[in-house]
Order: structure tokens, then C-alpha cells, then sequence
């Protein structure tokens, strides 16, 4: 019987013991942001995603799901509400003693204005990026002084790096005992940032000089890091349609640059591309920010990166 005893015993310490290790429940605004909390995790845990793919964060409204998972979270990861403002009632509402981390707020984010103008996007302050180290946890007031911050911040891998910190760190302070695992995880991200950084920037050489026109202006982080050419955009927002006279600017930007490409993403009607490049020779392809089309989970954040940069390189180099 000892042996018996002896195992039952070794049984219950070992699901005690993974009983205080369990990892907390930890819910993702995006497919990025969950991607990216998902490696800092790796071998502790499962985030949940909020928006599923193909969701635009500017219009997804919370399920009763949603809501009762926010509520049972020890951890929330969002980029802000620059970008998911469907998130900013519940989490300043919802009764609940979750860390709330906007990664906006990240320590040493490379953070760029919304640019502003004819041929971007009427909103934002014009000037150049500049780094912010913002203490985790900020109060949501402080969100106010990131209005005018593109808040596509993921599209910059180093930023992603930046993120992965920002994410260890919050995940440390919710679950103590899992906290060396997700500071190695995220050190390993940071590497595996700065090779893909490399990676990118030799695919996108041979482009790089071609203007660009984007189909809204969300990809300057991505276009400062690899140094593309992007001279304007189709949509003055993602929320509404180009009005006639927008098209009309466009097509003459389109001709004054000579431009090789004009991206679109895939929730649009391609035929609003299909009016900006007729008669000038330019192509359409599809860049997609959020991984609508990559399975979501730890793996989601590189493979829309090389997507990203193959579409790019695809679309403006030689015919």
C-alpha cells in the first residue's frame, strides 16, 4: 500500500504545485497585441484574443463574452484608445482589479504624429518621432496626451520588442511565480526582432526608392523602419469612403509621382483602387495590418511582418 500512497501523495503535490503556478487569465485587444503576449506567455499560458480576424478595431463592439472574460482577467493588454476605442467605457467601467496596459505607453516606444496634409490624414500634429517611456499602468487620463500618436505601433518590429517588455513586465507583477520565464520569453522575442528586422530590411531594398501610395495612413512605422517611399494615402480615415474630390487628388498624386503601387487592405472594395490607377500604369495590391488572414496565436506577429514586406516588394518591384 505504501507505494500507492507514496504515488497519490506525489499526485496532489504536483497539482498543487501547478495549482499556484497556473497562469492568469490574460485577454488581448488584436491579433498583433495577442500574438505578441502570446510569445511573452510561451510555456506558462494562453491569452485570450478579443477581436476575432478579419474585425476592425475602430467598429467591433464587446459580446457578453467579451465582457465577462475583461471582467475575470488579471491582465489586459490594448494598444490604447487611439486605436480600440470600442475598449475604453468597459475598461474604465468594469468593476474588476485587472492590470490594464496600455502599450501605447510601453518604456521606449518609437512613437510618430498622425501625419497631417493634403496627402495624408487630416488629424495628428506634424514633427518628427520621438521616443516615450511611459510608466506601466498610466492612468487612462494620461491617454489624452497620445491623441494625436499614430497608434499602429506594432508595425515597427522593434516597437513589438518594446512591447514584449512592457507585457513581461505587467505579467511579473500579476503572476510572481511565472516571472523569470516570461522576462526569458521576451528577451528571445527582442532577438528574434532584431534578426527580422534584418530580414525585412534586405527583402524591401531593391524597393525602396518606388513611391507608394497606401490606402490609409497606417503604415509609417513600418515605412520609417525599412525606409519606404509612401507619398500619400486613398481613405482620408478607415472609418469613412474617399469622397470624389479625395479620388480626384489622389489620381493627380498618383500621376505627379509616378508611383508603382496602391495598396488596399481587405475588408475595402478593391474597385476604389481600381478608379485611382486607371490610366497610369500603377498596381494594386492588398497589405494587411492586423493578420486578418494568419492564424491568430504566438506565430501571427512574424508571418504579418513577411507578409507585409513580400506584398511590398511583390507589388513595386519589376513587372
Amino acid at each position: 500500500m505504501r507505494p500507492i500512497v507514496s504515488a497519490l501523495l506525489a499526485a496532489f503535490v504536483l497539482a498543487a504545485a501547478s495549482a499556484v503556478h497556473a497562469a492568469p487569465a490574460v485577454v488581448a485587444s488584436i491579433a498583433p497585441v495577442h500574438s505578441i503576449v502570446a510569445r511573452v506567455m510561451a510555456g506558462v499560458g494562453t491569452p485570450r484574443l478579443l477581436t476575432p480576424p478579419g474585425a476592425s478595431p475602430h467598429a467591433f463592439a464587446l459580446r457578453p463574452s467579451d465582457a465577462q472574460a475583461l471582467a475575470g482577467a488579471a491582465a489586459v493588454f490594448w494598444v490604447g484608445p487611439g486605436l480600440e476605442a470600442f475598449l475604453e467605457r468597459p475598461l474604465r467601467t468594469v468593476g474588476f482589479d485587472a492590470r490594464i496596459v496600455a502599450l501605447i505607453h510601453s518604456p521606449g516606444l518609437m512613437l510618430y504624429p498622425y501625419r497631417e496634409g493634403g496627402a495624408w490624414a487630416a488629424a495628428g500634429h506634424g514633427g518628427h518621432g520621438r521616443e516615450h517611456g511611459r510608466e506601466l499602468g498610466a492612468p487612462h487620463d494620461d491617454d489624452h496626451r497620445h491623441a494625436g500618436d499614430d497608434a499602429h505601433i506594432w508595425l515597427d518590429p522593434l516597437n513589438a520588442a518594446r512591447m514584449a517588455a512592457a507585457v513581461a513586465a505587467a505579467m511579473a507583477e500579476a503572476d510572481p511565480g511565472n516571472a523569470a520565464r516570461y522576462a526569458a520569453n521576451a528577451a528571445a522575442f527582442q532577438d528574434e526582432m532584431q534578426a527580422l528586422v534584418a530580414e525585412i530590411d534586405a527583402v524591401l531594398a531593391p524597393v525602396r526608392t518606388q513611391p507608394l501610395i497606401m490606402f490609409h495612413d497606417a503604415y509609417q512605422y513600418f515605412e520609417r523602419r525599412f525606409g519606404l517611399n509612401a507619398v500619400g494615402s486613398v481613405a482620408i480615415s478607415p472609418e469613412a469612403l474617399p469622397s470624389a474630390r479625395r479620388m480626384l487628388d489622389v489620381r493627380a498624386r498618383l500621376r505627379a509621382s509616378q508611383a508603382a503601387c496602391v495598396f488596399i487592405e481587405p475588408q475595402f472594395d478593391r474597385k476604389l483602387a481600381d478608379v485611382a490607377v486607371e490610366g497610369s500604369g500603377a498596381r494594386i495590391a492588398a497589405l494587411d495590418p492586423l493578420g486578418a488572414e494568419l492564424p491568430p496565436g504566438a506565430d501571427l506577429y512574424p508571418a504579418l511582418m513577411r507578409a507585409l514586406a513580400a506584398a511590398v516588394r511583390a507589388c513595386a518591384g519589376p513587372a
